[in-house]
């Protein structure tokens, strides 16, 4: 008898504390925490640090996008302002410079661009995005020999180009072309989603070259 009273007695207890909780957290939650306000209170140029659906994009793909502009603001900050000798600094002879893998960058995602929205099989590319972007995708040797030389400002211009195209896009399609599947894709089925998260991870394996390099510049 006495273990059922004090079984009573505690569930009354944990109810109500419950429900006191519930109470104070949503009459304090914007005084006591401001960073738990709603997500439509932040403006589109302040919440790169805000994961999630933005506007003008269908929910996922607005995700998406959020995802990609926190990677570009991070891959470019420990680069910007470099002079073009440092951007051309190679740590040994099979290197690759930072100038070179900025336009890397920006030729991966050219090429998800025509893939994904021209609906074209990977590797068919116009004569023009071939002889534009070829080098800077390959990377190697012949990028050492023919990137170079360029200033910051000139790789910044040539990612800006493309990001815009990429935004630009992706406004005129929706979750469902996100989702769809690519049953022959090289490395297997795969889908929009997967393809473009691939371009935006894809910064952050440089991001680690490129700190590394600026670490071994004197």
């Amino acid at each position: 008898m006495k273990e059922q009273l004090f079984t009573a007695d505690r569930r009354n207890f944990l109810k109500k504390s419950s429900l006191f909780t519930l109470g104070a957290l949503a009459s304090t939650s914007v005084i006591a925490a401001p960073h738990l306000q709603p997500l439509n209170s932040y403006s589109q140029d302040s919440d790169v640090n805000i994961v999630g659906p933005k506007e003008g994009y269908t929910p996922q793909i607005g995700t998406l996008v959020s995802m990609m502009n926190w990677m570009r603001m991070v891959i470019l900050s420990p680069v910007r302002g470099m002079s073009a000798s440092d951007l051309d600094y190679l740590v040994d002879d099979d290197a690759n410079s930072i100038g070179a893998m900025l336009m890397h960058l920006a030729a991966t995602e050219r090429f998800y661009q025509i893939h994904t929205f021209e609906n074209k099989t990977w590797g068919d590319w116009s004569k023009e995005d071939s002889e534009k972007w070829s080098v800077a995708s390959g990377l190697g040797a012949q990028a050492r020999k023919e990137i170079k030389g360029k200033p910051f400002d000139y790789y910044l211009e040539e990612m800006s180009k493309v990001r815009e195209y990429t935004l630009a896009e992706f406004k005129t399609r929706d979750d469902e072309w996100l989702m769809s599947v690519d049953k022959n894709f090289p490395w297997g089925p795969t889908n929009n989603y997967c393809k473009w998260f691939h371009v935006c991870e894809h910064e952050s394996n440089h991001n680690g070259q490129f700190k590394f390099i600026k670490s071994r510049i004197s």
